[in-house]
């Protein structure tokens, strides 16, 4: 298993549609194990495909405080959804910024496993909003597209000013 890179907002590649998944395969099965390990270490409870870089539509989801009761999503849809319920959200790809946002209450899913059978799923809480999230970054759409243009742009610009000071300094270095 490997750690993955996860891109940050603005990076334009968050905004790519991901393809459905023709086959489950051993690949795919790599690429989800390396999704939790990332996941886990980032530490998140959530992964989009999308979020590395790789525009399939699968998804990754553990809430649970031990990390141990992990959740594929292998092109999942929405069949069904109740109520609303506004909680906040933070994501990987937005560190370190929190806003509330509503969203579904509970939801029912379908999707395909690690073996290729479809399944189905309700969600409700906490799990619903994550996999809410996570499909959202499926269609190139972030939590911060849900915040008023004032608070996205403040929110990119304290993102891009944190990674100037991060870069080594090059001026003059030959």
């Amino acid at each position: 298993m490997a750690i993955l890179n996860i891109l940050e907002y603005p990076d334009p590649r968050l905004r790519t549609r991901a393809q459905p998944v023709d086959v489950v395969d051993d690949e795919l099965r790599r690429l989800a194990a390396d999704m939790l390990e990332t996941m886990y270490a980032a530490p998140g409870i959530g992964l989009a495909a999308t979020q590395v870089d790789v525009h399939r539509r699968m998804l990754v989801a553990d809430i649970s405080e031990e990390q141990d009761t992990p959740h594929i999503f292998i092109n999942p849809e929405i069949l069904e959804r109740r109520g609303t319920e506004v909680m906040e959200e933070g994501c990987l790809s937005v560190p370190g910024f929190y806003e509330s946002v509503t969203r579904s209450e509970w939801i029912r899913v379908r999707a395909l496993n690690l073996e290729g059978a479809s399944f189905e799923m309700e969600l409700d809480g906490l799990l619903a909003v994550v996999v809410q999230h996570e499909m959202d970054h499926l269609e190139g759409k972030l939590f911060v597209d849900y915040l008023s243009d004032l608070k996205r742009q403040r929110i990119r610009k304290r993102i891009e000013k944190g990674r100037r000071q991060r870069e080594p300094a090059t001026a003059g270095v030959l």
